[in-house]
């Protein structure tokens, strides 16, 4: 391998290189849903339009949801708004013919939250940050 550069890439083109993927995916496994990405994106607001939680994820190419974030604030927590949110997307992803769900966590997040909701520990890095934990979480539905 010779004669070759390596910089930062700029918007577009990591643009290319995430549509080479999501072709090379496709040309290997065809894709069963369309759009092949659909975000499922929810937020829980007060009276005054102040955001009290929120989840953003994405049903992607063969109908399996990934949960990017699932956030509530600091004075909401323990109240449900987590599982509001998280049953509404889970509602809207198996309407469009889900049946399996990913997320991961660290362990000073939500590991525990998502264990009470049917999911499934399926693969765990260690000292990621060190002296914690990072989750990999699935649930089919």
């Amino acid at each position: 391998m010779k004669n070759y550069i390596i910089e930062e890439s700029t918007k577009e083109e990591c643009k290319v290189v995430n549509n080479g993927i999501i072709e090379y995916n496709a040309s290997k496994v065809p894709f069963t849903q369309e759009p092949s990405f659909l975000q499922i994106n929810r937020v829980i607001k007060d009276p005054n339009g102040d955001i009290r939680a929120g989840i953003n994820s994405l049903l992607y190419c063969w109908k399996c949801l990934h949960i990017g974030a699932l956030w509530v604030k600091e004075e909401y927590r323990q109240k449900g708004y987590g599982s509001v949110l998280l049953n509404e997307v889970e509602k809207i992803a198996k309407e469009k013919g889900c049946n399996l769900i990913q997320v991961d966590t660290f362990d000073f997040q939500a590991k525990d939250f998502y264990l009470k909701h049917g999911y499934e520990v399926f693969g765990v890095l260690d000292e990621c940050p060190p002296k914690h934990k990072y989750y990999f979480l699935k649930k089919n539905i």
